[in-house]
């Protein structure tokens, strides 16, 4: 332990591969490789509109046709689940990255291209932002609250330019919105940063902005 007696873990305790199936001819299938990776942010439970579980859906079958990666969290429940099935069923490579205080509670996915069993909810975050491009946001409670403004907060302080884009289902984040309207009019957040949050009406609009964002900092 440091000396000023706060904790350290390591990166990642455990990396669980899942088998490929094999093919007609019985080689092995290789699993799919994304270039660029995104990050989502959503909840573990599905909530009580339709329309969460819907557009989850619809994120994880746009991640898998753009040719993206998806990194989440690792469980197989809420909208957690729905969009890991999505982008799977739609070739995507899903990275689930998952605390080892939940492991046992039979939430964690075993269908996924790798599953990471981590020390930490802190690991956790760092290690989704290692692995990730950019980072999307669909509904959800406390726990994807402290991921979205964990990763905002980071792009404040410069140690990251990736984009944070908030999917605003239903109108579900309105209030969020309004907040970071009123902390720009008290002074707590500058106008430039309040921009660091963008916004996209739905899943297809996030995934477009991503794309285009995605091919102004890298070779696509």
């Amino acid at each position: 332990m440091p000396e000023d007696g706060s904790a350290s873990y390591p990166e990642v305790t455990m990396t669980l591969p899942i088998e490929n199936e094999p093919r007609e001819n019985g080689a092995l299938s290789p699993e799919p490789k994304a270039a660029h990776r995104v990050a989502v942010f959503c909840g573990s439970a599905e909530g009580t509109n339709p329309a969460f579980a819907a557009e989850a859906r619809a994120l994880g079958t746009a991640i898998g046709t753009a040719g993206l990666g998806l990194v989440y969290g690792g469980a197989c429940v809420g909208l957690m689940g729905t969009v890991a099935d999505a982008a799977l069923s739609a070739g995507a490579e899903v990275i689930g990255v998952l605390p080892a205080v939940l492991t046992g509670r039979e939430i964690e996915h075993t269908g996924l291209t790798t599953l990471e069993l981590v020390p930490s909810m802190h690991v956790r975050k760092a290690r989704q932002v290692e692995l990730a491009d950019a980072f999307l946001v669909l509904p959800g409670g406390y726990g994807t609250l402290d991921e979205m403004v964990e990763v905002v907060t980071w792009a404040q302080l410069g140690l990251h330019a990736k984009p944070c884009i908030l999917i605003n289902t239903a109108s579900y984040w309105d209030g969020f919105l309004a907040f970071l309207d009123t902390a720009v009019t008290a002074g707590f957040v500058k106008p430039k940063n309040r921009n660091l949050m963008r916004v996209a009406a739905n899943a297809q609009e996030a995934v477009n902005m991503t794309v285009a964002d995605l091919q102004s900092l890298f070779i696509w």
